[in-house]
């Protein structure tokens, strides 16, 4: 059967209406589309080849390649023009949806729009790089008369790559296609109900480009586009290919990239007939819901597996790619079904030594040979660009299977438990997300066949290849490369308290970490962290910010997730404040970017100490004011140490107070969870150990003598107006540490018929530790103190401070709102 034909009837199974070829909608075409030869790649009129080439030679064949690759350029910006129409409202009808009177509700809005973002980005990522090489070549094509040069020019244009990656994307189409009937039935209906999205959805303008004009649509029109467009992919691969010699170094690229589009149109065709040859006991067919890469750990070992989510059941299998000229084959491994599948997930895991070692190995040698490429970028150096790139991919596989640090773990009724691990936790919410959605509908699994099941999946497949990130060969000048600094400040909108912390994920080359997390907040319902994480990014897009909510003996729970798309022409150096909407929660966050050239990977970077350090080096390595050891000491004697009698006179033991300082100085995340098991007064004295450990004190020693002069003012209001003051000569990160700490303090005293520790107790208590008298023999000018007095001093001086009833606020954090302007981004 024509491939066409296929797709027709395809489309016709699914009750979606497909126009004659003779036939287009008034509104469905631009007006040069009409009249325009060079956009009749896609168009029934098109170049019409023959299935074998019949040009007399290959000077002629690039000729005629030439125009049809401009054909195609021309036809993809008409289509993303298309598709930009239709996205056009998009944001006004989400923002709405969460008004009292929404045009469209939310889940609403996510059947009409479904898929269409991806695509839109699929096309223009692919638009960008035919379009640079097709300018490149064009800058340097050779005048006439020289066909000896001409051939070699056409032989260097390389695209293949291109339609390759573009066509392992196919499958977007397969999610938009099944959710077309609900998208058209949703329009339908609220353009017969609401006459504000009926002036809308028969109104939709977009430009004709360079002339100016204006064509209009009808928003189902618009979403008649993509439909149009993927039943025509192959006519348009089939083209190219009869157009391009097969000693040409595209000719492979093109071949597999015909290969996989006929196989996916074929594909949703029998996937249209397998989901009825299944019927489960309460009326409901067997399909694929979702399918995608993971890594399954079976006695120790890992392996990379293709995972496939049907409506009753999980089904893993080993994919084994095809050689040239045969199918793609996978082998059954096992499946569980999803009647009364528990699940568990583990945030996160510490990798061994050992492990970590090997990344590194790995890492190191991708990074040289992305260095390489780089370096032939251009040159004649096909045959060992093409090496170079097989070798990456090669390593990207190793550290696929390697670096996943995300469990999810599968418990079936029947004792059998199996153990997935992914590299991502937004892809593990979204397996998570899909699985738990199926098995709380109580599926009933009619056992299948299993090799009819495993053979079907090549055709059923949505995701075509292992997400490679080295198989991208166009470089995206939108893409980051350098430093990305973000500034995690606070959450809110919980429905009650909880502990919660954000995990910060990019996307990007593996060479660098690409997750990372804040510190877990006390329980609250508005939590704050001002926490700093940096991540080094090369070929970066996309920002994936999570807000999870830990329970003591329970499974982390992830309350909302959101993504950013990452642009350098909107990201510098100045800070760019933010509020994510994750669902129900909002997360106020901060990003700015550095670009430079990166480094080679470095080993897993410790973080550095923070104990014996000057405190301007540690808020300096932070980028914060107040460092966090003394923020998560203080809040967690607020959360369960206020009611403790003698808090912070009475000290906990030696070996608790060593655990929590090394554990402070190697890992914040760490140090805040043992946090919440240590005992309080183990908590007070790594506060206390903090202070006492600091090279120089908070005071500055050269202050003692003039705060030691302020203590013989007899007028109370005057000393503390004198004391104020001199404190303002302080370095922001003393002063506004000092601050913090005498807030708490003041809290702590409020306390005190139930702790027994007032003021003078706790002056006496922080005062050595605070303010220390300059050491003699060093150059100090001034009369020295006895040893007596110098207690005297230090203790009176903090609890002068203490007794002040209007002590400015302290400031916990740098700012990082630079932008005059907020940007508050829904998601």
């Amino acid at each position: 059967m024509d491939v066409y034909q296929e797709a027709v009837c395809y489309l016709e199974s699914q009750h979606v209406p497909v126009e004659a070829e003779t036939e287009v909608l008034e509104e469905d075409v631009f007006q040069e589309e009409a009249v325009s030869c060079l956009l009749s790649p896609l168009l029934p009129k098109s170049l019409d080849f023959p299935d074998t080439p019949t040009f007399s030679s290959p000077e002629e064949m690039l000729e005629r390649r030439l125009v049809v690759l401009k054909g195609i350029l021309e036809s993809e910006e008409v289509y993303l023009r298309e598709l930009e129409a239709l996205l056009m409202p998009m944001k006004a009808l989400r923002a709405s949806a969460g008004t009292s009177q929404p045009v469209l509700s939310s889940r609403q809005v996510q059947t009409v729009f479904y898929q269409v973002p991806e695509l839109r980005d699929m096309h223009q990522s692919f638009f960008s790089g035919l379009k640079a090489r097709l300018s490149a070549h064009c800058q340097t094509e050779p005048g006439s008369g020289a066909e000896g040069e001409m051939s070699y020019a056409g032989f260097e244009l390389m695209v293949g790559d291109l339609f390759l990656k573009m066509v392992n994307q196919i499958g977007l189409y397969g999610g938009f296609i099944e959710n077309y009937e609900k998208a058209v039935e949703v329009v339908r209906k609220c353009t017969h109900s609401d006459p504000r999205f009926r002036t809308l959805a028969q109104s939709m303008m977009s430009s004709n480009g360079s002339d100016k004009t204006r064509t209009t649509y009808t928003f189902e029109a618009l979403l008649y586009k993509p439909l149009d467009r993927v039943t025509k992919t192959t006519l348009v691969l089939r083209d190219l290919l009869n157009t391009t010699p097969m000693e040409h170094g595209d000719y492979t690229f093109l071949q597999e990239a015909l290969r996989l589009s006929r196989s996916f149109l074929s594909g949703v065709n029998e996937s249209s007939q397998c989901k009825r040859e299944v019927t489960l006991s309460h009326g409901m067919r067997r399909q694929l819901m979702r399918d995608g890469f993971v890594v399954d750990v079976s006695e120790g070992e890992r392996s990379l597996r293709h995972l496939f989510l049907y409506t009753d059941l999980l089904l893993c299998t080993r994919f084994k790619q095809a050689t040239r000229g045969k199918q793609d084959q996978y082998r059954f491994c096992w499946y569980v079904p999803l009647a009364g599948l528990k699940l568990h997930w583990i945030a996160d895991q510490e990798r061994s030594l050992d492990t970590n070692l090997r990344l590194h190995t790995i890492r190191t040698k991708m990074h040289l040979l992305r260095q390489q490429l780089q370096q032939h970028a251009g040159s004649k150096g096909l045959a060992l660009a093409a090496r170079s790139r097989k070798k990456m991919e090669q390593l990207e596989l190793m550290l696929l299977t390697h670096s996943p640090v995300y469990t999810l773990e599968l418990h079936s009724p029947s004792c059998k438990s199996h153990t997935l691990l992914l590299s991502s936790l937004y892809e593990l919410e979204e397996w998570r997300e899909a699985i738990h959605k199926l098995t709380t509908d109580n599926i009933e699994t009619v056992p299948p066949d299993l090799l009819t099941l495993t053979s079907a999946c090549v055709k059923l497949r949505m995701t075509q290849q292992p997400p490679l990130h080295s198989t991208n060969t166009v470089e995206n000048e939108e893409s980051l490369c350098g430093t990305l600094s973000v500034a995690i400040h606070s959450a809110c909108g919980l429905q009650q308290p909880a502990c919660v912390y954000v995990c910060v994920e990019v996307d990007g080359y593996e060479f660098y970490d690409k997750q990372a997390q804040t510190h877990s907040s006390v329980h609250s319902l508005n939590p704050h962290w001002d926490q700093e994480l940096s991540f080094q990014v090369d070929g970066a897009k996309h920002l994936r910010v999570f807000c999870v909510s830990q329970s003591d003996g329970q499974d982390d729970t992830v309350l909302g997730k959101a993504s950013v798309k990452l642009e350098s022409k909107t990201l510098n150096k100045r800070w760019r404040r933010q509020t994510l909407h994750l669902g129900q929660v909002e997360v106020t966050l901060s990003l700015k970017y550095c670009p430079h050239l990166l480094k080679p990977p470095s080993s897993t970077a410790q973080q550095q100490p923070v104990f014996c350090i000057p405190i301007e080096t540690v808020a300096q390595q932070e980028g914060v004011l107040v460092p966090h050891v003394v923020r998560c000491c203080v809040d967690e004697v607020e959360r369960r140490g206020m009611g403790e009698v003698g808090i912070y006179r009475i000290s906990g033991t030696t070996s608790d107070i060593a655990m929590l300082k090394t554990a402070f100085n190697s890992n914040l995340r760490e140090a805040v969870t043992r946090l919440r098991s240590a005992e309080v007064n183990a908590v007070t004295g790594v506060l206390k150990l903090y202070f006492r450990e600091l090279p120089q004190p908070l005071i500055p020693t050269e202050m003692f003598q003039s705060l030691a002069r302020m203590l013989d003012i007899q007028d109370i209001n005057s000393r503390l107006v004198s004391m104020l003051s001199l404190l303002h000569s302080c370095p922001d990160p003393n002063r506004h540490t000092f601050l913090y700490l005498l807030h708490h303090l003041q809290r702590v005293s409020e306390k005190q018929d139930v702790n027994r520790m007032s003021l003078q107790n706790l002056a006496t208590v922080f005062g050595p530790s605070l303010i220390r008298p300059p050491v003699v023999g060093l150059g100090q000018d001034g009369p020295t103190v006895d040893i007596s007095q110098e207690v005297v001093v230090q203790v009176q001086v903090v609890l002068c401070y203490l007794q002040c009833n209007n002590l400015p606020e302290a400031q916990t954090s740098l700012p990082h709102d630079t932008d005059p302007e907020d940007e508050t981004t829904h998601m």
